[in-house]
């Protein structure tokens, strides 16, 4: 099913182009999030990854597990991660323009769930938490790093509404803090397991929070 036409997508379709010619810009810090991940994977894992843009880190894991799909609400994300893929194939990933509500999701269905730079962009997160935890397997886990704007300085919190009415902002940007987000991922059935910081320079405002559906 592909997910339906709405603004968040056409700015990220508006976007994507130049997004995926960003550089990484603390590669230290995202090596050590792509070694804690695999920590997790097992090689007959299936996996999915919601919002994985331009599918930078999709290549990276998939060989981890015997399935893994990648997904973003923009077309234009997932036409270059899969123009990415052709030239680079990598066993086991697939891509797919799609959210988690649109997905046809199974209960019980994956072994982890993956989201970064992702939850803070959604517009209902805790319809999203329930739909991943639910067709996560029991045991399962959903491993995220989101940016908390209300950690930022308070002047970001003001200029997004503005960049918003001029096209450089999406729709929705939640403005957790660190705490209330562990909180909120808590309260959506889910144990959490770990609560870290893997930036190498710089105030880091982007947990990598590791999140298990109990048995």
């Amino acid at each position: 099913m592909t997910a339906p036409e709405n603004k968040d997508a056409r700015f990220w379709d508006r976007i994507a182009r130049k997004y995926a010619t960003d550089p990484i810009k603390d590669t230290e810090g995202y090596e050590k999030t792509l070694a804690r991940v695999g920590d997790y994977l097992e090689a007959d894992h299936k996996v999915l990854e919601l919002g994985c843009g331009t599918g930078t880190t999709a290549p990276r894991l998939a060989p981890l597990a015997s399935s893994y799909l990648a997904t973003d609400i923009s077309s234009e994300m997932i036409s270059i991660a899969q123009g990415k893929a052709e030239k680079n194939p990598v066993a086991h990933l697939e891509f797919s323009t799609d959210t988690v509500e649109t997905l046809d999701l199974q209960p019980d269905q994956y072994d982890a769930i993956l989201g970064f730079n992702y939850l803070h962009l959604v517009e209902d997160v805790d319809r999203t938490l329930e739909l991943i935890r639910v067709c996560l397997k029991p045991g399962g886990y959903f491993l995220s790093k989101t940016p908390c704007i209300g950690d930022m300085t308070p002047l970001i919190r003001l200029v997004i509404p503005l960049m918003r009415l001029v096209g450089k902002a999406p729709q929705h940007v939640q403005p957790f803090k660190a705490p209330a987000l562990e909180e909120k991922i808590g309260a959506a059935g889910f144990e959490i397991v770990a609560c870290e910081f893997h930036a190498t320079r710089g105030k880091d405002v982007r947990p990598f929070i590791v999140a298990r559906k109990p048995q």
